[in-house]
């Protein structure tokens, strides 16, 4: 490994980076910004994909949904379930039944008062197959969804009605995590005459309870929301929040120095340069993530179904000097798929770099000089993270080479098993260690469910389904320690990092929060002052 490889890399980029900005400052400086008064500016990167909370999948869509939509139950700063339209909830002993009794006076934007028929619509609407939403394991494990998405049943047994105000769910079998389920996107209530009125149109005409409305979605430009004067909670202090969609980084940080956005997270070639700044380091905002950074390897075919080869790839690699040096300490190194701030049990010592080791693992297993192949996005991050590797892995005999998607042919490939090596990263939906073993390593999930290395054990997944039918916080981590052990020992991903969330505001933002789940942030704390 070259040992200015790092250094050269990063001074290369950062000269890119000043004549590239100044050139972008200066044309950006002769049109004057058009900022609507008393609204936050944000930057997307992407265009969302949709504002139907049945559809969403994407953080950014998930992100824009939780100011528009509310549910049963949110997350707290602390990560626990609060109240949201339901005021109180009670769990019967055996786990099955939830009863919610629903807050008075919350109101759709129609002004119609949301009821209990109004969660009943919402959920079955997951789980109808005319929906097509990707979203129905939110609610598969309720008594009567398999009969109800079959066509068997005209409606969810398991979805009762008790009277106006309260809502009850009874689950096939015990499901721990499920209550924390319940404050994903999929679960926020809709008005069904919104949804019958718009048609397909809906996921671009939301209608919701939330904290702000969609005022315009111009594609690929901008997402505009206006706050709602009629939310049932904590008003808004700005009067709206504007989305640029920017999908390059370069200009970003160009429009963050201009002042025509007030918060941007902090992209890998920027971070140094404003953490060296006097004047900008006091604005810099760090969270530590709920998030596995991995590299998978397709366990489903040779060569990596042998997971030998798989244990050698994990020990040609020096992630720690990775992590301290190209990415600049921005995580914690992982010793597993479960965040580490999530983890209540402790787990045996991963694999250490350690290159004879793979060089004699290859030898012993005759596969010196094989060939492999690893996609990768377009981001220049990831481009240059995977010449890294493919540089370690050279010096133990294993040839690899590098194929660039953009992001959406990237997925797609992926999803269907053709590369067999990838770089991704796992966030969490809730927070639970069952978000990441279940949808990333259970023999269900295979592709686009989540298993995208095609890992399959049937003792990881017997040991993953008792900590989800656990009522006993003990012994769940008990089972969910168990399966992680058993992962790291087959070693279908090399665990990275779990990433440090870094982000900038101006100095006229006040009240900004980092959360560790895109679904906490209702956009009500921020304020502008000038």
């Amino acid at each position: 490994m070259p040992k200015l490889f790092w250094l050269l890399l990063h001074q290369e980029r950062n000269i890119i980076l000043f004549f590239c900005s100044t050139l972008i400052i200066f044309l950006l400086s002769c049109s004057s910004s058009d900022r609507l008064e008393g609204y936050v500016y944000y930057r997307l990167n992407a265009n969302p994909t949709t504002l139907d909370p049945a559809l969403i999948t994407d953080v950014s869509s998930a992100s824009i949904a939780a100011k528009l939509f509310n549910g049963l139950v949110r997350l707290n700063d602390s990560l626990e379930i609060v109240p949201d339209i339901a005021e109180r909830w009670e769990i019967s002993k055996d786990g099955l039944r939830y009863r919610f009794h629903l807050k008075k006076g919350v109101r759709f934007l129609n002004d119609r008062e949301v009821e209990a028929q109004d969660f009943k619509y919402s959920f079955e609407r997951i789980l109808d197959p005319k929906t097509k939403s990707p979203n129905t394991w939110v609610f598969d494990k309720v008594e009567g969804a398999r009969e109800f998405q079959k066509g068997d049943a005209k409606e969810v047994k398991g979805f009762k009605v008790i009277d106006k105000h309260t809502f009850e769910i009874k689950l096939r079998k015990p499901f721990s995590p499920f209550l924390s389920m319940l404050t994903m996107t999929p679960a926020y209530v809709i008005p069904e005459g919104d949804v019958k009125k718009w048609g397909n149109d809906f996921a671009s005409h939301p209608s919701g309870t939330g904290p702000f409305v969609l005022k315009r979605w111009l594609p690929n430009r901008e997402v505009v929301l206006e706050r709602n004067g009629n939310y049932f909670d904590k008003k808004a202090k700005v009067k709206g929040i504007v989305y640029k969609i920017i999908p390059e980084d370069l200009t970003t940080i160009t429009e963050f120095e201009l002042g025509n956005i007030d918060v941007i997270s902090l992209p890998a070639s920027a971070y140094s340069k404003f953490k060296n700044d006097r004047k900008w380091n006091k604005y810099i905002m760090s969270l530590e993530g709920l998030n596995t950074y991995y590299l998978g390897m397709n366990s489903s075919r040779p060569p990596f179904n042998n997971p030998d080869l798989r244990k050698a790839v994990s020990y040609a690699i020096d992630r720690r000097k990775i992590l301290e040096t190209f990415y600049e300490g921005r995580g914690r190194l992982a010793a597993g798929p479960v965040p580490d701030l999530l983890r209540k049990w402790d787990v045996k010592a991963g694999i250490n770099y350690e290159p004879q080791e793979a060089k004699e693992i290859i030898r012993r297993e005759g596969m010196s000089g094989i060939n492999v192949n690893m996609y990768v996005t377009a981001d220049q991050d990831v481009i240059d993270l995977a010449e890294i590797i493919q540089s370690y892995l050279s010096e133990v005999g294993i040839n690899m080479s590098i194929k660039q998607l953009e992001w959406s042919a990237y997925k797609d490939a992926v999803n269907k098993g053709e590369p067999d090596m990838f770089w991704l990263s796992w966030w969490a939906d809730y927070p639970d260690p069952e978000n990441f073993l279940f949808p990333l390593f259970h023999s269900s999930n295979l592709g686009p469910a989540g298993n995208r290395t095609r890992y399959v054990n049937k003792e990881v997944d017997t040991l993953i389904e008792k900590g989800q039918n656990s009522l006993n916080e003990n012994e769940r981590n008990n089972f969910y320690k168990k399966a992680e052990d058993i992962i790291i020992r087959d070693m279908p991903w090399v665990s990275f990092w779990h990433r440090t969330d870094f982000l900038i505001k101006q100095p006229w933002i006040k009240g900004y929060e980092v959360y560790p789940i895109y679904t906490m942030d209702k956009g009500t704390e921020v304020a502008i002052e000038r």
